[in-house]
Parts: structure tokens; C-alpha cells; sequence
């Protein structure tokens, strides 16, 4: 496979003058560039595209923190990521990290050796402490409230969406009320606001009992579901992913149980049960746009309840 160096060596010239040849930049000689463009046709030689970026500081290529590989929810967000990262020709590295904090920490230090030209954190266990400390690097866009911190975010509003779905159920008249969660609320931004949003309702916290944690699909919502089915009373489920739901209603009774799911996934219109839209696809569009803002900016995203 012929290289620019093999192109320089035959055209008696430095690396430099065929890469200004290449980039269409002046200093060169009108002999040597017809002599440079002559060789370069008759090797067939094509330049990489890798390193004519890196020659100009740039990888073309996005790196996207995901907790979980398979789940609807981030599916969602990547599925906006890459329809915006078409139109700029941007090349999208998945990084799936299970919440392990040293793997969170080693695409960190990927960004600051240029791996990458951004990074999109959909989900993490990293604190934005240690996030701040990276920003120097590259730009870095968070896909929640960063609060105070100098790092960019695009949100929605969670909690508030939350608490429309427990007055609902309240106005109903149901008490009995099972949470389907991803990871316990001592580690879950998201679970905390669930549990937060349910005594802002109720004026208290869930029983322990009707809380079911590791809710990430389908399988682990039929899991759910058997768990839920055993319960003594049971007025309805609030699951975090219609998939999630979809599973529970395989053991449970959706005409004596009342399921709401989240993020308007195919499941719920197929078995036509209610759900709330953060808009992810939307948040995964954004979130990609906002890599290339001059200054850190947050957008909020609206939410919809989707009463069927």
C-alpha cells in the first residue's frame, strides 16, 4: 500500500510538500506539484482521512458514554446523536461503562489524549467534580442537570413529569402504587427523583416493598412482573421503559392494574397502555449540537403525558 512517504521519496521531496500538494496550498513549485499529482495517480494513492484530520487537530469522531448497551432509553438518545452527527460527517465511538468508575475515568483521559473531539455523557457515576476537571480537554455535554457546574446539559424535566404521573394516579384514588426502577435511588439521580415525586404527592415515601429495582427491559420487566403479581394490593405500576412495562403486564392484569411507562416506545401502542415522552431522540440531537457552542449552555426539553 503506497504512503505519502513513499510519494515524497519518489518525487525527491519532504513529507510536507506532497501534504501541501494534497491540501491544495500554495509554496509549491508548479513542476513539483504536476510531478507530486502525476505519482499520486499513477499509484493510485489515497491520502487517510484519519490523518488529514489529526493534521488539523481533529478526530472527526464523538465519543458517547453509555451505561448500557441494548436499552431502549439510550437507544433513543443515540438514535438523535447519530442523525445529527450525519449531517456534519461525524463518526459516533459508543462507550458502554455498566457504571464502572474506572472505565468512566479511562474515556475521560481518552478525551484528553484526543481521542476523541467531544464527549456526550448520557448516564454516569463519575462526579461532575471530576467531569469539570476534563473540560479543558474537549468539549463535554451531559445529558441531565449539571446544576452549578460550567459543564453543558441538555435536561428535561423529570421530576415535574413525575409528579403529573402520581397526581394522576392519586385523582384515581390508587395508593398502592409499584415502581418499576433501573438502580436504587442512593445511586440513580432518576430513581431519587421518582421516590422525591411520590411523597410530594403522597406526603410519604413508596413502601419498600413495592419498589422493584434492575428494571432495564423486557426480560427483567417480566421478572418485574411476577414480583408485582404477588403483592397483596396493587392499585398500579409506574415502570421506568415501555418495554420495561410491557413485560409486567405479561403477569399482570392491565384491566385491574393500571401500567405507565415512559419514553412512547412501539410497546405502548401496541398494548395501547399509557406513558410519559421525555423526547430523547430530541435530547440526543441537542446534545450533539451543543458540542460545538462557544459556551457552556444548558436547554431544557419538554416532557408529554400520553394518557391512552
Amino acid at each position: 500500500m503506497t504512503t505519502i512517504r513513499d510519494i515524497a521519496r519518489l518525487a525527491d521531496c519532504s513529507v510536507t510538500t506532497v501534504s501541501r500538494v494534497l491540501n491544495r496550498h500554495p509554496y509549491v513549485s508548479e513542476e513539483k506539484r504536476n510531478l507530486i499529482l502525476q505519482l499520486i495517480d499513477e499509484l493510485d494513492y489515497v491520502p487517510s482521512a484519519q490523518a488529514r484530520d489529526l493534521s488539523y487537530g481533529l478526530s472527526k469522531n464523538i465519543g458517547v458514554l453509555i451505561p448500557y448497551a441494548n436499552v431502549a432509553y439510550y437507544d433513543k438518545i443515540i438514535s438523535g446523536i447519530l442523525k445529527a452527527a450525519f449531517k456534519k460527517d461525524y463518526k459516533i465511538t459508543l462507550l458502554p461503562t455498566n457504571y464502572d468508575l474506572e472505565k468512566e475515568h479511562h474515556y475521560l483521559k481518552q478525551l484528553a489524549a484526543k481521542a476523541f473531539d467531544g464527549l456526550i455523557i448520557t448516564s454516569k457515576r463519575t462526579s461532575f467534580d471530576t467531569i469539570q476537571q476534563h473540560v479543558k480537554y474537549g468539549p463535554i455535554v451531559c445529558c441531565e442537570d449539571t446544576g452549578n457546574y460550567p459543564i453543558s446539559a441538555v435536561s428535561f424535566s423529570r421530576e415535574e413529569s413525575y409528579v403529573e404521573v402520581f397526581d394522576y394516579f392519586k385523582q384515581k384514588g390508587f395508593s398502592h402504587i409499584g415502581l418499576a426502577v433501573g438502580r436504587p435511588q442512593s445511586i440513580s439521580p432518576s430513581t431519587a427523583l421518582m421516590m422525591k415525586a411520590h411523597k410530594t404527592v403522597f406526603g410519604r415515601f413508596p413502601d419498600e416493598d413495592l419498589i422493584i429495582p434492575d428494571c432495564r427491559n423486557y426480560a427483567s420487566g417480566i421478572t418485574a412482573g411476577n414480583r408485582f403479581a404477588q403483592l397483596p394490593q396493587l392499585d398500579a405500576v409506574f415502570a421506568n421503559s415501555d418495554e420495561v412495562a410491557a413485560g409486567i403486564l405479561q403477569s399482570i392484569d392491565a384491566t385491574s392494574v393500571e401500567i405507565i411507562g415512559e419514553e412512547n416506545l412501539l410497546a405502548s401502542h401496541l398494548l395501547n397502555f399509557s406513558t410519559v415522552d421525555h423526547h430523547l431522540d430530541r435530547c440526543g440531537e441537542e446534545a450533539f449540537r451543543l458540542l460545538f457552542e462557544q459556551t457552556n449552555t444548558r436547554i431544557a426539553i419538554p416532557y408529554r403525558f400520553i394518557k391512552r
